[in-house]
């Protein structure tokens, strides 16, 4: 067996040809959801012919985009591009709210032949392409390629279009949250080994378990959990669109309760949502009792969110043990680690100080002592992790906080048309290794964390780390004391960044009021006072300045992440200027 995944879709056919194998759930004209299914059989039939005909309009070897809606179509061209011998990129469509500039960023960097998308999209995506100059893309339907003829002496397959396990499968454009959006090459074993890794982590097999989700299909995590996972392990995919559970949170808890056996995964913003926006009457209905893992994907992971999302929907079956938090980078494939199989996440409280100097102390929290609480993500399967110092190279002891550098066959190859970023991010050596060994070549995620106890905890990212008179300050722990500093302010809507003064770097928030605020204006100097108290009281740091934005106005990533870097941008060029806030506050009036 190959470690290709029109090998592992091979496999799947043959042996359970009848069963389902994806099933879409549409709520975009019923509020109780559509499903359609494709079994093993006609996944597979779907696949070869969209494979043929991709191989006949000179797809092999290049590359061809998927810009689909979230539906079955999506996963058909996906898995067919990739076994084409295409180097498929999943992207999304053009009508994707405030995603428009970097799909064509995205477009220009790959080059793609070929746009893959679904009828109804097609007029919208064949003007957006066409609007964009220099593209050579063709955005087609799977129903009108496979209906074209073949050219004349074309060939009809034959082993030198079989993907070899060394070949590209797809490039996986990262979220954007701290550069310019980068496109990882993962080839067929990368994505195969993942895939296994995280089966075995969490414990999922065919018969008994399937895969439930609403993340995005172009997103590392919504790729493999939602198509190669299922089809790798052989088990029934079960997903939606991201809007439908926006709309309505309480759809993907039902769509948990009926499927049994289920691992699904969000980040951390979603478990919070479902514990405000689910209502009493509608959590009543659920039953959780049988889901086997629901990881919680973000960085950082909150210990509050997983102990209101328990307290939350312990009563319709939730157990702790279920909750798996969980590490992982686009540059990885996406799964590194997860928390111990059968055991509660840990959070464990360290001195706030000593963390920010790069030591991790356990501390209990106390009126006088600042702790940050951090989430345990367990240990990496089958790849091994080292804390480095991100200058020396020099590889540290547990508990010192340090970049986490990977290694293992899950790694990308690199990224696409980037040789020195490549070689700076995936060819890293430790301080003492032959640079000229291949095998001790490691990958710098740009993550800080630190080892604890047999686990890998993180602390944030290098490049968002807030450095004021010397001291660091992790972004996410300001944010979190801001959103707790006044209720006027919104949740999981806050960025905490520096600028450079003429005093030297200092610090700035950004955080949106919440949506039901009908005069903002009443409570800003209320608001700004309780945050740079409660700011300088848990972190020793004087807050330069506070913006209480209208909602919907701080950046954030595809992936549903604070974008800090955007908003530091937004923030520099005036978007929250004086003039600006007060024609904010009169357009949410």
């Amino acid at each position: 067996m190959r470690d290709t995944i029109s090998d592992y879709l091979a496999q799947a056919a043959a042996r359970a040809p009848d069963e389902t194998a994806f099933t879409f759930v549409d709520f975009s004209s019923d509020r109780d959801g559509v499903p359609s299914s494709l079994t093993w059989r006609r996944l597979e039939q779907r696949v070869s012919a969209l494979t043929t005909a991709l191989r006949h309009a000179g797809a092999a070897g290049e590359r061809v985009a998927v810009v689909a809606p979230q539906n079955l179509d999506y996963v058909v061209g996906f898995l067919a591009a990739t076994c084409a011998g295409a180097i498929a990129v999943p992207l999304f469509p053009p009508d994707l709210p405030g995603h428009a500039e970097k799909l064509a960023a995205v477009l220009a960097d790959a080059d793609p032949v070929l746009a893959l998308t679904s009828p109804g999209s097609l007029q919208t995506a064949e003007k957006f392409c066409a609007d964009l100059d220099g593209l050579r893309v063709r955005v087609v339907t799977e129903q009108d390629l496979v209906a074209e003829p073949a050219p004349e002496g074309a060939m009809t397959g034959g082993r030198s279009f079989r993907p070899q396990p060394e070949d590209c499968a797809y490039l996986q454009y990262t979220s954007g949250s701290t550069r310019v959006p980068s496109g990882v090459e993962i080839t067929h074993a990368n994505v195969c080994v993942n895939a296994r890794q995280a089966l075995e982590a969490y414990d999922i097999r065919a018969g008994r378990n399937c895969t439930v989700g609403w993340l995005p299909l172009y997103h590392d995590m919504g790729l493999v959990l939602a198509i190669v996972l299922p089809v790798v392990g052989h088990v029934h995919s079960v997903f939606m669109d991201p809007l439908a559970f926006v709309q309505q949170p309480v759809r993907w808890l039902r769509l948990l309760t009926r499927h049994p056996g289920a691992l699904t995964a969000a980040p951390n913003f979603a478990y919070d949502y479902c514990v405000r926006r689910v209502a009493d009457g509608e959590r009543a209905e659920l039953s959780l009792g049988s889901v086997a893992a629901m990881v919680n994907g973000s960085e950082p992971i909150s210990g509050q969110t997983l102990r209101r999302f328990q307290e939350a929907f312990a009563p319709v079956g939730t157990v702790r043990t279920a909750m798996r938090p969980s590490y992982g980078l686009a540059e990885a494939t996406v799964f590194v680690s997860a928390s111990p199989a059968g055991e509660e996440p840990t959070v464990t409280c360290f001195d706030r100080a000593a963390l920010a100097a790069g030591t991790a102390r356990v501390a209990e929290e106390t009126e006088t002592q600042a702790v940050t609480r951090l989430v345990g993500c367990g240990r990496p399967t089958g790849q091994e992790a080292a804390i480095v110092d991100p200058v020396t190279g020099v590889r540290l002891e547990d508990g010192h906080v340090g970049e986490i550098w990977l290694r293992g066959p899950n790694v990308g190859r690199g990224y696409w048309g980037r040789r020195e970023q490549s070689e700076a991010t995936f060819g890293a050596t430790l301080h003492g290794d032959d640079p000229g060994d291949g095998t001790r070549r490691w990958l710098r995620t740009g993550d800080l964390g630190l080892c604890h106890d047999k686990q890998l905890y993180i602390t944030g990212r290098i490049k968002d780390l807030v450095i004021i008179d010397g001291t660091n300050h992790y972004p996410q722990d300001v944010e979190q004391t801001v959103e707790s500093a006044h209720p006027a302010i919104r949740r999981h809507h806050t960025a905490a960044f520096s600028v450079l003064t003429d005093d030297g770097e200092r610090l700035v928030v950004v955080a949106e009021h919440t949506r039901d605020l009908a005069e903002p204006h009443s409570v800003r100097d209320e608001a700004t006072r309780a945050v740079r108290a409660a700011v300088s009281a848990g972190h020793g740091v004087a807050v330069h300045d506070f913006v209480l934005a209208a909602p919907g106005t701080v950046p954030h990533t595809t992936s549903g992440k604070v974008a800090r870097g955007a908003c530091r941008e937004q923030y520099l060029q005036g978007a929250w200027s004086s003039d600006a806030r007060a024609q904010g506050e009169a357009g949410t009036a």
